[in-house]
Formats: C-alpha cells, sequence, structure tokens
C-alpha cells in the first residue's frame, strides 16, 4: 500500500458569504464566488503548499463549489504535478436551498443550543450527516492508497466543517471533542502527515471554544 506522506487539508479563501450573509438570499450557496481578499489568501496558501510539495506529485479532491474551485486554481500548483478530482461529499453542510436570514440565525441559536453535531437544519443537513459522507469519502480514499503509483501527496480542498469531520473520523475523535472545536480560518491548513511509525499527526490542533464534556470513557 503507497500511503501518502502528506494529507493536507485546506480552507476556501473568503467568499462573499463570509462578509455579507444576505447573498444567500439572492445566489445558492454553490455559487458564491471569492473575494479579493480571498483569493489572496488562497494565493498565500499556495505559496506554502508549494514550497512543501516541491516538484512531488499530488492527488488533489476538490469540492464541487466555486470558492473551493477558485481557490484551487489560486493556489497556483503545477498542472503537471497534479491530479484534479471533484468530489462531492467534500461540499459545504447544506442549510437548505434559498436561505432567510432571520431564519438561519434562529437555526444557529438553535443549533448553539442543541449541538453542532446532532442539529440538523431544516431542508438541510446535520454535522452527523456530513460526517456520514466524509466518512464515506476516506474510506474511498484509503482504498486509493493500494495503488503502486499513488502520488505521494494528497491535498483536499474543501470547507472548514468538512475538515473537523475529515480529522475527527481518520483520529477517532468523539462527539464531545468535535463540538469544542473551532473551524479554521478562510485559507488555513492542517496537514497529516506519517511518521516512522506509520502513523499519521496532525502538524497543529484546531482552535477550541470550551473543553469536551464527554459522557463517558472513550479509547
Amino acid at each position: 500500500m503507497a500511503r501518502p506522506r502528506r494529507i493536507v487539508l485546506v480552507r476556501h479563501g473568503e467568499s462573499t458569504g463570509n462578509v455579507d450573509a444576505s447573498v444567500y438570499e439572492r445566489e445558492p450557496d454553490h455559487a458564491l464566488a471569492l473575494t479579493e481578499r480571498g483569493r489572496r489568501q488562497a494565493e498565500e496558501a499556495g505559496g506554502i503548499l508549494r514550497g512543501l510539495f516541491g516538484r512531488e506529485r499530488v492527488s488533489v479532491y476538490v469540492s464541487p463549489y466555486r470558492r473551493t474551485h477558485e481557490t484551487l486554481g489560486a493556489l497556483g500548483l503545477d498542472p503537471a504535478l497534479i491530479r484534479v478530482r471533484e468530489e462531492p461529499r467534500l461540499r459545504e453542510q447544506d442549510w437548505g436551498n434559498w436561505q432567510n436570514r432571520e431564519d438561519v440565525r434562529l437555526q444557529q441559536a438553535y443549533r448553539d443550543a442543541y449541538g453542532h453535531f446532532f442539529y440538523r437544519f431544516t431542508q438541510g443537513e446535520s454535522g452527523a450527516d456530513v460526517y456520514d459522507r466524509v466518512g464515506g469519502f476516506l474510506e474511498s480514499l484509503w482504498r486509493s492508497f493500494e495503488a503502486p503509483d499513488h502520488p505521494p501527496n494528497v491535498l483536499l480542498v474543501t470547507h472548514g466543517l468538512a475538515m473537523r469531520l475529515f480529522c475527527m473520523r481518520w483520529f477517532h475523535w468523539t462527539v464531545a471533542e468535535f463540538e469544542c472545536l473551532v473551524n479554521p480560518g478562510n485559507g488555513e491548513t492542517r496537514m497529516l502527515a506519517l511518521g516512522e511509525d506509520g502513523k499519521y499527526t496532525l502538524d497543529r490542533p484546531f482552535a477550541r471554544r470550551r473543553d469536551p464534556e464527554q459522557y463517558g470513557i472513550t479509547g
């Protein structure tokens, strides 16, 4: 099995929806573009990634949203060294189709009280739903490592929640541990690095909003 030395996750750059929530009433979430600041964030992330990957090949998976595709383009990776696949399972959490700002604010308050993992948005998804599809993608990704010529690097261009849930699934974090985590910033990365012991470690933790409150013993 040709396991990659690095699995890098990057959150898309700042989008129009990140700076103006009213845009969700006029445009579908998947069609929101990067702002100029978001493009600069992606370009800065690209400089870091190009230095990290060097001339090594990279297997790239990108969410089907406009802002993630634009982020990937702004990373400036050498087309000759990357294999790009659009992966719908890495898309953003579905909050419903056309969104009413006041309704979303109310549902966000409900989610904060109920729990980010279990609360399901009306006509949308819960964090648990996203966990299931990200987990399905992870299983597909793991099977791809069986190819003897698999690239030494994997790059996922996705969304903040998907990044947290990918790591939750990979490292077997509990729901309580997930609930205390905060999304990375726009254009931020996290890297899973393969060690000499054959195990992957996360290069830096996610910020926490509070300490986890476990229901029982795990591990």
